[in-house]
C-alpha cells in the first residue's frame, strides 16, 4: 500500500527547518511564496504553559513563523502591551505599539482599540480597571489567548526533516541499497560521498602483532565493510574486536573495557559482517550460530542448532536479513534473522562445507567443499544450478577452500583448492585465470581472498608464505613470509592497503604497503 504526501507537508516541514537553524529570511520568503505557514511547535502544553506564566519572550519567538488569525494575534499582542505597562516599562509598550505588525493590523482595522492602547501608554501611571475593564483579570486574558492558541497550532516533534531523512536513508541501507552505515553520505547525489580509499597494491612492511594466550589461536578473523572494525574467533570461544593500529584490544568498547567479551561455549570457526556493518555473525565448533551488534556487545539472535556440526562459514544476505552457513553436516543453510527459524536447506555436498558467499545481486550463492567441489545455487529455490571441480595436480580429490564471487559479480568467481594454484572461474568452471604459487612442495594454498576493488589476490600457503597476485596481470606481484607455523587465513581491509594474517602460533600478524611503494 502506498503512502501519498502533500506538497504542503513537504514545505511544513522545510518550514520547521528553516525555524529551527534561524534562517528567518528565507522562512518568510518561503511562506510568502508558497502561502503556507508552519502553525506547529514540538509542544503545544509548552506553548500555553508560557502564555499562562506570562513568558511572553518565548511565546512570541515561538508564534512568529506562524499565521494565526488577525483576532488571536490582536488579543495576544494587546496583553504583552498591557503586561509592560503593568511592569513599568512604557517605552517598550510604545515601541511595541508603533513597529510590531499585528498592532498596525490592528491600528488599521481597530484604531479605536489601538487608541486606547496608546493613551495607556501615555499616562504616568498603570491603572488596573482601565487595563482590565468588564471584570477582566490579566489570569482570565491569559487563558483565553492559551484556548486559542492550542485550537491553531499542532504539535509535531523537533528536527522533522531529517529525522524522515534518517528513517528513509536506514531503510534504504536495510534494502540493500546504500554504503554501510559510518560512510559519509550526499543526500543531494543520493551516493556515498566520495571517501579516500587507497589505491590497491601488494603488502611488504609489517605491521603490529596480535598475541593470543598460550594455549589460544585465532580461527578466522574479518574487517567490518566500512572499515572501523577488525573482529578476531579464538579457539577458546572468544570474539575480540582490535585497534588494528595498534594490535591492541578496543578498550573504547566499554563492554570490552568491562570484560564482558562476546563468546561462544566452543572454538569459534567463521565470522561474518553485515553490509551496513552493524551486525556480525559468528558460528561454532558446537553448530551454534550467533548474531552480535559489535559496538554494543550484544548478542540480538541466536540459533542454537544452526547445524548438527561446526558452522565453518558464515555469509549475511545483502540486505541483511538472512545469514547463509556451511557446516562440518554438509549442509549449506540460510537463516532468518527476524524469525530466528532456518528458512532454507541446500544438499549435495558429500563433505565438509568450507566456504560459502552471496552473489552481489543476491540470487546466487556460492559454496565450497571438503568433497573437492564447488556449487552454485539459485538463492530462492535452493536448486543447484552448477556444480565444478577444479582441477587437482594429481588427479585426487582436493579439499576446496573457498568460492568468493569477485566483488560486485554475479558471474565470476575466485577458486581455492588444496593446490599450487587459485582459479578465476565462471560458474559453471570454466578458468579464466591461474594464479600460481609456481613451488612443487610447500606451495599448496590455505586461504585465500580478493580484495574490494578487485585487484589483488591474497593467499596463504603451507610454507607459511603471503603470495599477493595482481589480478589483472595475471601474475604474483609480491611474496612474504608470514608465519613460522601453521598459517590459518588471510582478510584485508576494505578500502586500505592491510592485510591480516593469523596462524596456530598464537598471532595475528598486519602487514601494510611500502609508502615507497616497494
Amino acid at each position: 500500500m502506498s503512502i501519498e504526501v502533500e506538497a504542503s507537508d513537504v514545505v511544513r516541514v522545510v518550514l520547521q527547518f528553516l525555524s529551527e537553524n534561524k534562517l528567518n529570511a528565507s522562512l518568510a520568503a518561503l511562506q510568502k511564496e508558497s502561502g503556507i505557514s508552519l502553525n506547529a511547535t514540538d509542544s503545544v502544553d509548552r506553548l500555553t504553559a508560557d502564555v499562562l506564566a506570562g513568558r511572553w519572550d518565548a511565546v512570541l519567538t515561538a508564534v512568529a513563523p506562524m499565521s494565526l488569525p488577525r483576532g488571536l494575534l490582536s488579543e495576544l499582542y494587546e496583553q504583552v502591551v498591557v503586561e509592560l505597562l503593568e511592569l513599568r516599562e512604557p517605552d517598550t509598550a510604545r515601541q511595541m505599539l508603533r513597529g510590531a505588525a499585528p498592532l498596525l493590523a490592528m491600528k488599521a482595522h481597530e484604531p479605536k482599540r489601538h487608541a486606547r492602547l496608546e493613551a495607556l501608554a501615555a499616562r504616568p501611571y498603570f491603572e488596573a480597571r482601565d487595563a482590565y475593564d468588564g471584570g477582566v483579570t490579566r489570569e482570565s486574558r491569559r487563558s483565553s489567548i492559551a484556548e486559542g492558541l492550542r485550537a491553531e497550532v499542532a504539535a509535531v516533534p523537533p528536527a522533522r526533516l531529517l529525522t524522515l531523512l534518517g528513517h528513509a536513508l536506514k531503510w534504504q541501507r536495510q534494502q540493500g541499497m546504500l554504503p554501510p552505515e559510518g560512510t559519509k553520505f550526499d543526500v543531494l547525489a543520493g551516493g556515498a560521498a566520495r571517501r579516500l580509499v587507497e589505491r590497491e597494491a601488494y603488502v611488504s612492511v609489517a605491521g603490529p602483532v596480535i598475541k593470543f594466550g598460550k594455549k589460544s589461536h585465532a580461527e578466522c578473523a574479518a574487517f567490518s565493510p566500512d572499515g572501523a572494525f577488525l573482529v578476531s574467533g579464538s579457539i577458546d570461544g572468544f570474539l575480540e574486536v582490535w585497534d588494528f593500529e595498534r594490535g591492541k584490544l578496543r578498550l573504547d568498547l566499554p563492554y570490552q573495557e568491562s570484560d564482558q567479551l562476546m563468546m561462544h561455549d566452543a572454538a569459534v570457526l567463521s565470522l561474518g559482517f553485515s553490509r551496513d556493518s552493524e551486525l556480525l555473525a559468528s558460528g561454532s565448533q558446537d553448530g551454534v550460530l550467533k548474531v552480535w551488534r559489535p559496538r554494543t556487545g550484544q548478542c540480538v539472535r541466536r540459533f542454537p542448532k544452526a547445524h548438527a556440526g561446526g558452522v565453518t562459514c558464515v555469509a549475511f544476505a545483502r540486505d541483511g536479513l538472512s545469514v547463509a552457513t556451511g557446516s562440518f553436516d554438509a549442509l549449506v543453510r540460510v537463516h532468518g534473522l527476524k524469525s530466528g527459524k532456518s528458512l532454507k536447506e541446500m544438499r549435495g555436498h558429500t563433505s565438509y562445507v568450507n566456504g560459502v558467499d552471496w552473489s552481489a545481486d543476491g540470487s546466487r550463492l556460492a559454496s565450497a567443499s571438503s568433497d573437492g567441489s564447488v556449487r552454485v545455487w539459485d538463492a530462492k529455490s535452493c536448486d543447484c544450478l552448477h556444480s565444478f571441480r577444479p582441477p587437482a595436480p594429481t588427479g585426487a580429490e582436493l579439499a576446496v577452500n573457498s568460492a568468493t564471487f569477485l566483488p560486485n559479480s554475479s558471474d565470476a568467481l575466485l577458486v581455492c583448492n588444496r593446490s599450487a594454484e587459485a582459479f578465476v572461474t565462471s560458474l559453471s568452471g570454466d578458468i579464466t585465470t591461474r594464479l600460481a604459487s609456481g613451488k612443487r612442495e610447500g606451495g599448496d594454498f590455505i586461504a585465500s581472498m580478493v580484495t574490494a576493488q578487485g585487484g589483488w589476490v591474497h593467499a596463504v600457503a603451507e610454507d607459511g608464505f603471503l603470495y599477493s597476485f595482481d589480478l589483472g596481470k595475471g601474475e604474483l606481484g609480491h611474496l612474504l613470509k608470514a608465519h613460522e607455523k601453521d598459517v590459518i587465513g588471510v582478510v584485508s581491509h576494505p578500502h586500505r592497503n592491510l592485510v591480516a594474517t593469523w596462524s596456530d602460533d598464537g598471532t595475528l600478524r598486519l602487514w601494510r604497503a611500502s609508502a615507497h611503494g616497494d
